[in-house]
C-alpha cells in the first residue's frame, strides 16, 4: 500500500492509512504447512521458518513434541499453530487445509515430509508393507495437495515433496520405501510440469542423510563420523530453496553429488550400500528333506484356517517386526488387544502395555497400529483412535 502524504492531509487520515498498511501487512503474511513436524528435519525447518516471519500449521501425531515446538516458536516471537494428525487418515486433508484457513486466512506453501522407512527386501515384504510406504509417501501426500490446490493457487504459492537420496540409488534391505521414494521423486516433476503454467512452484527436496532419530525408527545404522548433517543445516538449505522457488533442493550438495556418481558406477554404489546400511538377515532356510518317494497329492493335508489367520496377522507386522524386538512389544499382546468392534487407543494400549510409556515406545505403539490399520485389522477413527475391524484370528 502506497500513502501520499500531503500538506493538507489531516492527521487523523494518515492515521486509518498507517492503521489500514498494518492490517494489510499482517494479512499478508506467508504461511507454510509442514506435516511430520514433531521432530527432525520437519521441526528444524517449522521453527525456521516461523523465525523468517511464515506463519507455521505444523502436523504431527505426537502431540508432546507438536507443544514443546510450538511453545519454543512462540517464546521467540513467531506465528505458529499444531494439528496433531495423521496423514494417513481419510480426513486428514480437509482437517489440515481448514485448520491453516482457519487459523491464517492462505496457504502459501505446503511441505509434505512426513514419513518413515520399512526395512525388508523388496519380495519379502507383505502387501500391507508395500501399500503403507506407498500410502504415506505418495498417495497421502497427493491427496494433502490436492487438498490445498486451490488455496495455494489463490497466492501462486509453492508445494514441496521430500524426497531421498535412496529414490535415486536403493539400498538393500528397504525395498518398499525406496520404491516410494522414487514414486515421490515421480510424482514432484509430474506435477512441476502440469502446473507450471499456473506459476505454482513444484520443489523436490532430496534432505541427504541426516543426523535425526528416523534412520534409528527405520532400522538404519546411525550415520557417524561427520557424514550426517544436522538437521538445522538442512533445514536452512531447504527454507532458502522454497523461498527461491527452486525445483530441485539438494540439502547437502555434496551428498548429492555422491548420489550422481554412485548413478553412473553402480558396481560401487552396490558395494558401499551394504556397509552404509543394515539390511536385515534372510529367514533361515528349513534343511531339505532326505529323499524319498514323492507325497500322494490325496494325501495332502488340509490348510487349516485357524493357522492361516496367524500367518496373515504375522504379515501384517512383518513391516515392524524388528521395531517391536527392540522395544519388546508382543505379539500376543496385540492379539489379546483386537476384540472387534470395540475402540482402541494409542494412549490406553500403551499404558497397558508398559505402564509408562516412554516416546520411544508410544512412537513404536503408533506404528504398530498404523501397519494393523494397513492391513484391515483397524479402521481409524479419529486422533489415536482406531476401530477393531476383525481379530488377529479372522481371516479376511
Amino acid at each position: 500500500m502506497i500513502i501520499n502524504a500531503t500538506a493538507s492531509a489531516k492527521p487523523v487520515e494518515l492515521l486509518e492509512a498507517l492503521r489500514g498498511e498494518r492490517v494489510e501487512a499482517a494479512v499478508l503474511q506467508r504461511t507454510m504447512i509442514v506435516t511430520g513436524a514433531s521432530s527432525g528435519i520437519g521441526a528444524a525447518l517449522a521453527t525456521q521458518a516461523a523465525a523468517a516471519n511464515f506463519a507455521v500449521l505444523l502436523v504431527a501425531r505426537r502431540a508432546e513434541r507438536l507443544a514443546q515446538i510450538a511453545q519454543s516458536i512462540r517464546a521467540a516471537g513467531g506465528t505458529c499453530e499444531v494439528l496433531v494428525a495423521d496423514v494417513l487418515a481419510a480426513e486428514a486433508p480437509t482437517r489440515i487445509v481448514e485448520t491453516a484457513l482457519r487459523a491464517f486466512g492462505r496457504i502459501d506453501i505446503l511441505v509434505n515430509n512426513a514419513g518413515t522407512g520399512a526395512p525388508g527386501t523388496l519380495l519379502e515384504q507383505s502387501d500391507a508393507a508395500i501399500a503403507m510406504q506407498w500410502e504415506l509417501h505418495v498417495a497421502a501426500p497427493l491427496r494433502i495437495t490436492r487438498a490445498a490446490l486451490p488455496h495455494v493457487r489463490a497466492v501462486t504459492g509453492g508445494v514441496a515433496f521430500v524426497g531421498s537420496g535412496l529414490a535415486r540409488v536403493p539400498a538393500p534391505g528397504f525395498g518398499a520405501y525406496c520404491v516410494a521414494k522414487a514414486g515421490v521423486r515421480a510424482a514432484a516433476a509430474q506435477l512441476r510440469r502440469e502446473l507450471r503454467r499456473e506459476g505454482i512452484a513444484v520443489s523436490y527436496i532430496d534432505p541427504g542423510a541426516v543426523d535425526t532419530e528416523f534412520s534409528e525408527a527405520s532400522g538404519m545404522q546411525r550415520s557417524s563420523g561427520g557424514f550426517a548433517a544436522r538437521p538445522e543445516r538442512v533445514a536452512a538449505n531447504i527454507l532458502r530453496g522454497l523461498e527461491r522457488r527452486r525445483a530441485r533442493i539438494n540439502a547437502v550438495p555434496w551428498q548429492t553429488a555422491f548420489v550422481a556418481l554412485a548413478e553412473l558406477l553402480p558396481a560401487l554404489a552396490d558395494a558401499a550400500m551394504s556397509r552404509i546400511v543394515d539390511a536385515p538377515a534372510p529367514p533361515a532356510q528349513a534343511p531339505a528333506p532326505a529323499p524319498g518317494p514323492a507325497p500322494s497329492p490325496a494325501a495332502a493335508p488340509e490348510p487349516v484356517p485357524e493357522l492361516q489367520a496367524a500367518d496373515e496377522f504375522e504379515r501384517a507386522l512383518a513391516p515392524v517386526a524388528r521395531r517391536m524386538e527392540r522395544v519388546k512389544l508382543s505379539p500376543d499382546f496385540l492379539r489379546a488387544a483386537l476384540v472387534p468392534e470395540t475402540t482402541v487407543t494409542l494412549h490406553d494400549l500403551a499404558m497397558r502395555w508398559a505402564g509408562m510409556p516412554n516416546k520411544n515406545e508410544r512412537a513404536a505403539m503408533h506404528e504398530v497400529l498404523d501397519a494393523l490399520a494397513v492391513a484391515g485389522y483397524l479402521s481409524p477413527n479419529g486422533d489415536e483412535t482406531w476401530l477393531v475391524v476383525r481379530g488377529a484370528g479372522e481371516q479376511r
